[in-house]
């Protein structure tokens, strides 16, 4: 699946942005050294298993990664934890997707 972002023509004439560099949404050995990188710092619960959105069929980017990191510390950090859960990571992750696709989850409807 390829995400096109249009730009507008005077930015990409001659002299301005002239050159157009397609970035692949990352494989799973870059997806899970993203959440490495991203997650270094945080403290995870013992229940945290970054393999299930490694291994998810969605298109995420490494901003993806990042904002989903950074969001599910958040949640913990909203509640007073110590600790960043699953289920923070998958309201994160829901919250991202949301953001950038407009996507109805399950949870909308709860």
């Amino acid at each position: 699946m390829f995400i096109v972002y249009v730009l507008d023509p005077a930015l990409i004439r001659p002299g301005r942005i002239d050159r157009k560099i397609f970035f692949p949404t990352p494989d799973t050995k870059t997806k899970r050294r993203i959440f490495q990188i991203h997650t270094s710092k945080m403290t995870l619960a013992p229940d945290v298993d970054l393999e299930e959105f490694i291994m998810a069929k969605d298109d995420l980017t490494g901003a993806d990664i990042k904002a989903i990191a950074s969001e599910s510390g958040l949640l913990a950090l909203r509640e007073r934890r110590k600790q960043v859960t699953q289920a923070d990571f998958r309201k994160a992750k829901e919250k991202v997707l949301f953001k950038k696709k407009g996507i109805v989850t399950e949870s909308l409807y709860l």
